[in-house]
């Protein structure tokens, strides 16, 4: 009659693109690109690489955000789903805009 339940950690533990794995693993990528650029610029390098790299770690950031939170949305009411595109054109807006001007 009883059944044992898994536990969530031990079920996880083998899923190889877990949630924890992949924002660990993101967040040392953009740690390594944040510290080249911190160097670079501390040796006086040009400011546009130091900017590109800086973008590339954003935008990393910004896709993992993205999935994940569309993976939240993707089942709730239209009101959700216009709610995130508007925040993803703000976001993108904010990143761009900036470089333009």
């Amino acid at each position: 009659m009883a059944t044992k339940k898994k536990s969530s950690s031990s079920s996880n533990s083998g899923n190889v693109w877990s949630l924890n794995k992949v924002s660990f693993w993101t967040i040392v990528g953009v740690t390594l690109l944040f510290a080249v650029s911190l160097v670079l610029s501390a040796c006086g390098i040009d400011a546009k690489i130091v900017g590109w790299l800086q973008g590339v770690a954003t935008a990393i950031m910004i896709v993992i955000v993205s999935i994940l939170a569309w993976r939240y949305i993707r089942n709730k009411q239209v009101v959700w789903k216009v709610l995130y595109v508007i925040c993803l054109l703000i976001v993108l807006a904010g990143i761009v805009v900036p470089l333009v001007i």
